[in-house]
């Protein structure tokens, strides 16, 4: 048995989830489209709506501004519409609260004796005091934000998490809310299942070819039902 017991991170038949926080745990879109458009104010961009945003949303986030300009941003834009988001959207995350029923199933999920981490690619700096401030760090047995300034989606952070964790891969089912989190997943051989509460439409997740829930309940009973 290992140190984290029968359902263990080194055990050879425990479950493990990969949460993502921004738009999946944290309901942070209100917040993220009020962001944009006050950044896009700054820039003289047009506003946009939460169904349009939903449409256009990718990663590498450049490629986003890319189908709404119609062309990638120069290295001084995006550093500018990159830093007025940030700025303004921090101002609007403090008054996030966690996705509906969120806290509810982390506890359960711990309590069950089955592990689950945190990876998302918010700054590692300003991540962990927010998931703190929502009395839920104990849930998670890692948590990782983004460490450096690349614009790259998750699937290099999601190796080194999982090597980090020392888990196999086969073993691990990823929930986010973007097509990112899913690319992350298949990059290291873990299944995902992606939530429609935060970042992209229904619409645009089910073009990846995973499962597409409208809860974190469903989520996690679906994440059961493949790993």
């Amino acid at each position: 048995m290992g140190k984290h017991g029968a359902h263990g991170i080194d055990g050879t038949q425990g479950k493990h989830l990969v949460w993502d926080w921004n738009g999946t745990l944290l309901d942070d879109i209100g917040a993220v489209i009020g962001a944009t458009n006050a950044a896009f104010a700054e820039l003289g961009l047009e506003p946009i709506t939460l169904e349009r945003y939903r449409e256009l949303y990718t990663v590498p986030v450049p490629k986003f501004y890319e189908r709404l300009m119609g062309r990638l941003p120069t290295d001084d834009e995006w550093t500018l519409m990159d830093g007025a988001f940030h700025r303004h959207y921090w101002e609007r995350a403090e008054g996030c609260g966690l996705t509906a029923g969120a806290a509810e199933l982390l506890a359960a999920r711990q309590a069950s004796g089955f592990t689950q981490s945190l990876l998302s690619l918010a700054p590692h700096a300003d991540l962990i005091p927010l998931v703190r401030r929502h009395g839920i760090a104990e849930r998670f047995v890692r948590m990782d934000g983004r460490v450096d300034s690349s614009t790259d989606g998750k699937s290099g952070h999601m190796v080194r998490h999982l090597a980090a964790l020392e888990v196999s891969a086969e073993r691990i089912v990823v929930i986010g809310d973007a097509a990112d989190d899913a690319v992350a997943a298949l990059h290291v051989g873990a299944k995902a299942v992606l939530y429609t509460g935060g970042s992209h439409s229904r619409r645009s997740l089910e073009r990846v070819g995973v499962p597409v829930v409208d809860s974190l309940t469903e989520a996690v009973a679906v994440a059961d039902e493949i790993v």
